[in-house]
């Protein structure tokens, strides 16, 4: 006991058994928020919930029958979740829009209810329609899904033209009603989903540190676990850092606010993912490889295996420390009063200064130098989102940050680019080629699904629309359609228990659907197979409610979404197709120019160049990094049977991950030349991104297939380099010698893309044998 006391004390965490406490639900409550960043996905489906429920209970008071129930409680929830605007006032605009949309599609939909052949050419032109008015932003996208929806509506209470007043009434109510939860009982506004964000951002940059102090206590039998999770918080960091920057411009109150709050975000991320390759060197008497935190399954170096670190001055200091950085990152600045944590927070920045490192390995300094960074970054994200504070008790450390930030904050007074617009046209357009494939998949839905069954055909339609949904190449569609499939089959199944329980009992089965609804729009973007199971047990249950359940119905459930998702799969297939190959191979030479983009411009400052806009470069890798890693997910799904192949993407990803860490952590330092005493420009690193660069232009000019004889360069390493000059390499410790691991890693890793993808390297035979070519063909593209 007295030891613990000693150790809360010492890291500034005093306070009773209800403060305890109080930290424990709070520690819960970040673990739930670093699940959910924002909130987004707990808010979505509460808000689509309340809309639905405060919609049922105006239908009941009016006395409506539970058809229009049925019909209330579906366009309510589509009310609600089509509208993805940031802005509330883009919000009410699309939902007025939207009110006339539903009347109008509803309206036809009851008048060609008799219709057949009129009926399905409206329907397969309003889809057209509904997928080609994306191209308009969130506003046309939301307009096309709530017209598209609500006629399928219609078509699903079987509305007839007698009935539209009625129904038209029970749409204004449930627009009504979904205007009410979203603007005053569950409201959405971007300061608040900001704010919500850096919470999350916070929490889990807490969680990644409690990694790394599991890291430095593992075992050698719990290392491997130990390693997945640090790279699997690792990547939830990266995911929490690009969805704040998606909303900085909305919910700051200004540019140079937002600018300085991604450049924050940018540096916690970069320096707590830093600490992370240290620690795992540390570990290890043969230095780690980057790739291992970004690689699956990647083996830790044997070394690190063989035995226990020693448990000397240097590794109870370290431990120490790092819990000290994980207390300072978990609690909000209001709840760290008193000179306490000022003490821990001055101690870890102090660690910035070479002269205050402990006696240890070069390793072991590096991780306290990383320490003293991320205590910088900290420090840095305080003064961002809570302002000013108590400087009385800094050190000349600490004084030091300040100042760095307060030079930085000045020269945030640039303009902003604007951003590029798509030049595509015609058909080269994505929301028109989608248009086009969309239309032929419904109408051979509609053909197929109206000789499966003459009254509901429409589930095949729906199943062609929903796989479209968010997909840009025909291997998407395949795998979105094999997840819609399975979640459908086994929701059947739920469906079938669930219609037995309930009943003729009204009520519960709407309660049951609310609660589906909810567990639909929380899983969404985790699962879409388990989204797709929530979908089918509700329409059982609605099924039930209109009295038009049976086993059968559910049956002809399946047969129409697997014929839907063949439909859109032939469609995505034969008409204007985009292979996964060619799109994959596109995105990843964008990420290449992005990635030589950031190092040129980093080299070119740390050398004394003129200063750009580095974080802006790195935002615009990291994007086109995401895309690529969404677009490959076909090719390492489990279902894909071709394992060589799906391990050269995940290889491929991992090398470019890591490289773009580097690019990140490169910008970084750059970024701190013009405020930093400490870091001098270098002018003989531009000759050493010389061979970074041209690396990258020749593998690049090879993914297009331009007529080149270039080969990737290797061999002497970036130290070399500058030892061939006379001038020796810089010393262990120093910002030069960091930023020349950096580039290092870097050149490894550019270097490393060319067996993969079959690009020559100096030096390197040829492979022989009849199979060569093909070999490498195979390889050129992911």
């Amino acid at each position: 006991m007295l030891k613990h006391r000693q150790f809360t004390a010492e890291t500034g965490e005093y306070g009773s058994v209800g403060a305890v406490i109080r930290r424990s639900l709070t520690g819960v409550w970040d673990r739930f928020a670093a699940s959910d960043p924002g909130l987004l996905r707990l808010m979505a489906g509460l808000r689509t919930v309340a809309a639905i429920a405060l919609t049922l209970i105006v239908l009941a008071v009016l006395g409506t029958d539970v058809t229009h129930l049925v019909a209330g409680a579906m366009t309510a929830m589509v009310a609600t979740f089509a509208i993805k605007e940031k802005q509330v006032r883009g919000q009410a605009l699309t939902l007025a829009l939207g009110l006339p949309t539903a009347l109008a599609a509803v309206s036809l939909g009851a008048l060609l209810h008799s219709q057949v052949i009129a009926g399905d050419a409206f329907f397969v032109a309003l889809i057209f329609g509904a997928v080609y008015c994306r191209r308009f932003g969130d506003r046309g996208t939301a307009l096309g899904l709530i017209g598209f929806q609500t006629y399928f509506v219609a078509l699903f209470v079987g509305v007839s033209a007698s009935a539209l007043p009625h129904l038209a009434l029970t749409l204004v109510i449930a627009f009504a009603c979904s205007a009410v939860v979203r603007f005053t009982v569950v409201p959405e506004t971007p300061q608040r989903i900001l704010r919500w964000l850096r919470g999350a951002f916070r929490a889990r940059v807490a969680q990644l540190v409690a990694t790394h102090i599991e890291l430095l206590d593992a075992r050698p039998d719990q290392l491997d676990k130990v390693l997945d999770d640090l790279r699997r918080h690792t990547a939830r960091l990266h995911e929490s850092a690009l969805m704040i920057q998606g909303r900085l411009e909305d919910g700051t109150r200004d540019q140079a606010t937002a600018a300085l709050l991604q450049r924050r975000i940018a540096d916690a991320e970069i320096a707590t993912e830093r600490l992370g390759v240290l620690l795992l060197n540390a570990r290890t008497a043969e230095r780690a490889d980057t790739l291992t935190l970004h690689l699956p399954q990647a083996p830790l170096p044997t070394a690190a295996k063989n035995e226990m670190p020693a448990e000397d001055a240097a590794t109870v200091t370290l431990r120490r420390d790092l819990n000290a950085l994980h207390m300072l990152v978990s609690r909000g600045a209001s709840d760290q009063p008193g000179t306490a944590v000022a003490h821990v927070r001055n101690r870890l920045l102090g660690y910035r200064d070479e002269d205050n490192l402990p006696r240890a390995s070069i390793a072991v300094q590096d991780v306290f130098r990383g320490i003293g960074e991320a205590a910088r970054s900290v420090l840095g994200l305080r003064l961002a989102l809570d302002g000013p504070q108590d400087e009385s008790d800094d050190t000349p450390a600490t004084t030091r940050s300040r100042e760095e930030f307060d030079a930085e904050d000045v020269a945030l007074a640039g303009g902003s680019e604007e951003p590029e617009e798509d030049d595509r046209r015609g058909l080269q357009r994505p929301t028109t080629r989608a248009a086009f494939q969309i239309a032929v998949g419904s109408t051979l839905a509609i053909v197929g699904g109206e000789f499966l069954s003459a009254q509901r055909w429409y589930w095949a339609v729906l199943t062609c629309w929903v796989v479209f949904l968010n997909t840009a190449s025909t291997g998407e569609i395949i795998i979105k359609g094999y997840r819609r499939l399975l979640g459908t089959v086994l929701g059947v199944v739920a469906g079938v228990g669930l219609a037995g329980l309930v009943g003729n009992h009204t009520w519960t089965a709407f309660a049951l659907i609310l609660l589906f609804v909810f567990a639909m729009f929380f899983t969404a973007p985790l699962s879409y197979a388990l989204m797709s199971f929530f979908v089918t047990a509700m329409l059982g249950l609605l099924y039930t409610l209109l009295n038009t359940y049976s086993l059968d119905v559910l049956i002809l459930r399946i047969e129409e979404t697997a014929l839907g998702a063949a439909c859109g799969i032939i469609a995505a297939a034969v008409v204007l197709p985009v292979h996964t190959d060619r799109r994959t191979d596109d995105l990843l030479g964008t990420v290449l120019t992005k990635l030589d983009e950031v190092v040129s411009a980093s080299v070119d400052q740390l050398s004394g160049g003129p200063a750009t806009d580095l974080l802006g470069l790195s935002r615009d890798l990291d994007t086109a990094l995401d895309e690529l890693r969404a677009s490959t997910r076909p090719l390492t799904h489990p279902i894909s049977p071709l394992r060589v192949r799906r391990q050269t993407v995940r290889y491929l990803v991992a090398l470019l991950e890591t490289s773009a860490y580097h690019a990140r952590s490169l910008a970084a330092t750059a970024e701190l030349l013009p405020y930093s005493k400490t870091i001098a420009a270098d002018p003989r690193l531009e000759r050493v991104g010389r061979r970074i660069a041209h690396n990258i232009e020749t593998i690049t000019a090879h993914l297009r297939g331009d007529t080149t004889d270039a080969q990737v360069t290797s061999g002497a390493t970036i130290v070399s380099l500058l030892e061939s000059d006379g001038s020796g390499a810089p010393n262990p410790g120093t910002v030069t010698y960091r930023v020349l691991r950096h580039l290092q890693r870097l050149d490894e890793g550019v270097s490393g893309l060319a067996r993969p993808l079959g690009v020559p390297v100096a030096g390197r035979p040829e492979p022989k044998g009849k199979n060569s070519d093909r070999r490498g063909a195979e390889t050129a593209r992911i």
